[in-house]
């Protein structure tokens, strides 16, 4: 056993008897013996020895939170005696030894957050005194949940979700008559869900959500009086509602969205509920909204988006006063939106996309002052755009495209100051853009093509600075010149202004829009020679098409008088199918070529899309000799694995080590290429000494390998939440944390391309030998000035880390990565998971906010592995807080910039005066095998 920080210096073999050790607690004499080993949380790491089954008097053994490793070893079924088994949050990696099943008389077993694999035993049916079974987070994958499971009469709480588990789940689950809570989500689980559940009277929590499930919702689980929450939802569930769902009183969350249910919502599901989330989007459901959904007077959510549901929008739904969430999205509701809405003061989201309602949109709207999302889009609303809408001053998102609005634009917009997303895109509206608009400094996207707007575009745009999704005017009338302040927009990625009658050259300033992607100003009637714009270069022809007078500039153009556009179609098409052929020439060659093709770090091109990215020289590798370093890519070499690849640790002959990284090759292949372009793309150029560096890159047979430099010290996250939390004191975590700061902030500011990261969290944050922080892992990295990187599809962001507002926009702004880069100064403030149990609030950030309300913001919450006896690290962490609850605003543009960050937490040393202390870690610390 290691012991790094010296917890265990009481021990000593010489001792006549281990009771007065740390940790350890004997019987009474006259014949004292070990009855409790309580070591948790003391960042001890090594194997356990099968010597642990003499401790023959054992009734607690408490492991939990180190870094032990290797198998649990079978002597542990001789502790006869032992009560509670607490091994969760270790690196056990080993099958569960059906010797536990010899535990009589355990209660608490919890083995979660280990890397457990393999099928539960059918042994463990024996335990016959077991309350708690606690197995989450595992990889258990071999076999369906056993049958035996079923003899543990005394269980009472079932957690065996987010692992691998597959098969049915067996009906002998009703045996467990004193179960309280049964988690199975997040695993593979297959058909129906067992009537028998419907026999377990106490049961409080049922989560099977996210697995394989199919059939019907059995009848039987109308009968759990006692249900409070019950998750259902991500299966392929069919058939109806069960209509006894109205007896449940206690019932407070029903989720059953994403199934295949059909038929009606039932009439008196809220006859007796006290539902507060109510949530059955995405299914068949057909009919009306029942009335008697106005029973369910505690209701703050409910979501019914994508289904077939008809009627109208029910007129007594706003009676339910805490209701903060309506979506109805996606359905065939009809007829006008009534003046009721006005009653729902609490609202703050409001979805009625792509329905049939009609008439005007009721002035009572404005009533709504907590709303911060609005859409109706897609609709058959008409008449003028009711003013008292911008009394809703809080709104964020305001979306009435694709209706037949009329009149102007007006001028009340001005009032909303928060809006993000401005949307009246196809509709009828007349009259001129009011200059206003340029008042809105935290949109984002402006939306207004598709109607009939004239008069000219106000230079007042152009002080949209935080202006970044898109800008699209087209197809209106407008007139005049391109205003040269929309040369000001820096983070703009989409300008539309085709299809107008605007008249003049395009602005020379076009050439500051160094995020632009995406351009299009074709059937005007501008004029003169195209701006020497590099982005000009890699465009379509048909993006300036149908302007008459618009020519190419001399160096687009090799003729002293530059050629109309329309002869440039020509000449530019019969060159791009010459290339084309040659370039399918060149890839049939090499289809058929297998050979690996290695990048070794030299100045070369990095792929055929017309990149001219470089990554810097270095010596060259081989895939075989990566082979060799890596044991042919052995499990045991393997040091990290993520959403895109898994990342090894490569010994080479010299004896350097290095950090292979490998992508996943079940993955969808355009993906696959997406995350290797990015990396490398990403970090090819990039020279940062908080950012990981890049080696080089090799293909080999559809293998995509990346090169890094190794990172002894491993992540962040593992050392906050793994094995070695208590060897970080507060000096070091401030270190790390300004360190991922400046990286960030070079991302975002200074790099060239700027750079959105898009998954910041601590175990991308990696730490050299002397805990410097290096931001790593850019799969998801969204360079903004290269192309292809809009059509990266996966999500951006992992659970718990991902800014709130990324649910409803699906786009990224580099204040996602600030929201994210928040909630990891929250883990080295707190020590605490970014998520958190669903009564703790689901997420830091709200356990935080939650803890901050109901007990001030003081040293009880900082985490206890740091010396909070020393006032000034109290103080300084405190300061740290309040900058981190600044980077997890819920509104993005209330987060600061990162360079603004950077700033905010040096100063924050200065005001506090931190004492000092004793390095990181000793050096006889063992090295963490991670990235």
């Amino acid at each position: 056993m290691i012991d790094t920080l010296h917890h265990l210096d009481s021990w000593d073999a010489r001792d006549s008897t281990p009771c007065a050790w740390r940790g350890v607690n004997c019987s009474s004499a006259p014949n004292p013996a070990v009855v409790s080993l309580d070591l948790n949380n003391m960042n001890l790491s090594g194997t356990i020895a099968p010597s642990i089954g003499g401790l023959t008097e054992l009734t607690l053994l408490d492991l939990s939170f180190n870094g032990f490793g290797g198998p649990i070893p079978a002597q542990i079924g001789n502790l006869s005696k032992l009560e509670v088994l607490n091994l969760f949050n270790n690196n056990f990696f080993s099958i569960i030894p059906p010797e536990v099943g010899k535990l009589a008389n355990l209660v608490t077993l919890n083995l979660c957050n280990n890397k457990l694999h393999g099928q539960i035993p059918d042994e463990i049916g024996n335990m016959a005194s077991l309350q708690e079974l606690v197995g989450y987070s595992n990889n258990l994958t071999v076999g369906p949940i056993p049958a035996t499971i079923g003899n543990i009469k005394n269980l009472q709480k079932l957690y065996l979700y987010r692992n691998s588990l597959n098969g049915t789940i067996p009906s002998d689950i009703g045996n467990l008559s004193l179960a309280k809570e049964i988690d199975f989500s997040e695993n593979f689980l297959t058909g129906g869900i067992p009537k028998e559940l419907g026999s377990i009277q106490g049961l409080s929590l049922l989560y099977l959500f996210q697995n394989q499930l199919t059939g019907s919702i059995p009848t039987e689980l109308c009968g759990l009086r006692n249900l409070s929450k019950l998750d259902l939802s991500i299966n392929s569930l069919t058939g109806p509602i069960p209509a006894g769902f109205q007896y449940m009183r206690n019932l407070i969350q029903l989720q059953l969205f994403n199934n295949k249910l059909s038929g009606q919502i039932p009439k008196d599901l809220c006859r007796q509920s006290n539902l507060i989330l109510l949530n059955l989007g995405s299914n068949m459901l057909t009919g009306n909204i029942p009335h008697g959904i106005t029973n369910c007077k505690p209701l703050v959510q409910l979501r019914l988006s994508d289904n077939s549901l008809t009627g109208s929008f029910p007129t007594d739904l706003c009676n339910l006063v805490n209701l903060t969430t309506v979506e109805l999205g996606r359905n065939k509701f009809s007829g006008p939106i009534p003046p009721q809405i006005g009653n729902c003061k609490s609202l703050q989201r409001l979805d009625l996309t792509n329905n049939y309602f009609t008439s005007e949109l009721p002035q009572e709207i404005g009533n709504l002052s907590k709303l911060v999302v609005f859409n109706i889009s897609s609709n058959r609303l008409g008449g003028n755009i009711p003013l008292e809408i911008f009394n809703c001053t809080v709104l964020q998102r305001l979306d009435l495209s694709q209706n037949n609005f009329e009149g102007s634009l007006p001028n009340e917009v001005g009032r909303l100051p928060q809006l993000e997303l401005l949307s009246f895109a196809d509709n009828r509206l007349t009259g001129q853009i009011p200059p206003i608009l340029g008042k809105l400094s935290h949109l984002t996207a402006l939306q207004i093509g598709g109607n009939q707007l004239s008069g000219e575009i106000p230079k007042e745009l152009g002080l949209l600075s935080s202006l970044q999704i898109a800008m699209n005017l087209s197809y209106n009338n407008l007139s005049g010149s391109i205003p040269s302040e929309l040369g000001n927009l820096a983070l703009l990625e989409s300008l539309f202004l085709n299809n107008n009658k605007l008249t003049g050259e395009i602005p020379s300033t076009f050439v500051n829009l160094s995020s632009l992607l995406e351009l299009n100003v074709s059937y005007n009637y501008l004029s003169g020679a195209l701006p020497p714009i590099p982005l000009f270069d890699n465009m379509a022809v048909t993006c300036f098409i149908g302007n008459k007078g618009l020519c190419a500039s001399s160096s687009q153009s090799s003729n002293s008088v530059s050629p109309p556009l329309g002869k440039i179609i020509a000449i530019v098409a019969a060159v791009i199918g010459g290339i084309s052929l040659i370039l399918i020439a060149i890839i049939v060659y090499h289809m058929r070529k297998p050979m690996e093709t290695v990048a070794p770090l030299q100045d070369k091109q990095l792929f055929s899309t017309g990149s001219n990215m470089h990554v810097s020289a270095k010596d060259a590798y081989t895939f075989q000799e990566l082979v060799t370093a890596t044991n042919n890519f052995d499990e045991s070499c393997v040091i990290g694995r993520g959403a895109c690849g898994t990342v090894y640790r490569a010994i080479l002959k010299a004896g350097q080590t290095i950090a292979v990284k490998k992508l996943a090759s079940n993955r969808e292949g355009s993906n696959t290429d997406n995350s290797f372009r990015a990396e490398i793309l990403t970090l090819g150029k990039i020279r940062h000494r908080n950012i990981v560096k890049l080696y080089g890159f090799i293909y080999h047979q559809g293998s995509n390998l990346l090169l890094y430099e190794y990172m002894s010290r491993g992540s962040l996250g593992e050392l906050l939440h793994g094995q070695s939390s208590s060897s970080l004191d507060w000096e070091t975590r401030f270190m790390i944390a300004l360190g991922a700061a400046e990286g960030l902030s070079y991302l975002h500011h200074d790099c060239k391309p700027r750079i959105i990261h898009r998954d910041i969290k601590s175990n991308n944050i990696l730490l050299d030998d002397n805990f410097e922080a290096h931001v790593g892992d850019f799969g998801l990295a969204k360079v903004i000035d290269m192309p292809y990187s809009k059509s990266m599809s996966a999500i951006a962001g992992s659970y718990g880390y991902i800014a709130p507002e990324y649910a409803y926009t699906m786009k990224v702004t580099e204040k996602c990565d600030i929201y994210s880069y928040g909630v990891v100064l929250l883990e080295l403030l707190t020590g605490r998971a970014p998520v958190q149990p669903l009564e703790q609030g689901g997420d830091l950030v709200t356990w935080v906010k939650n803890y901050i309300r109901d007990n001030s913001l003081g040293p009880g919450i900082l985490d206890k592995n740091v010396d909070l006896e020393d006032q000034s690290v109290v103080d300084h962490m405190i300061e740290v807080m309040k900058i981190a609850l600044v980077c997890t605003s819920l509104s993005p543009y209330e987060r600061p910039p990162m360079r603004h960050v950077v700033v905010m937490l040096s100063e924050s040393k200065d005001r506090t005066r931190v004492s000092s202390s004793s390095s990181p870690a000793s050096d006889n610390s063992s090295k963490k095998d991670d990235l």
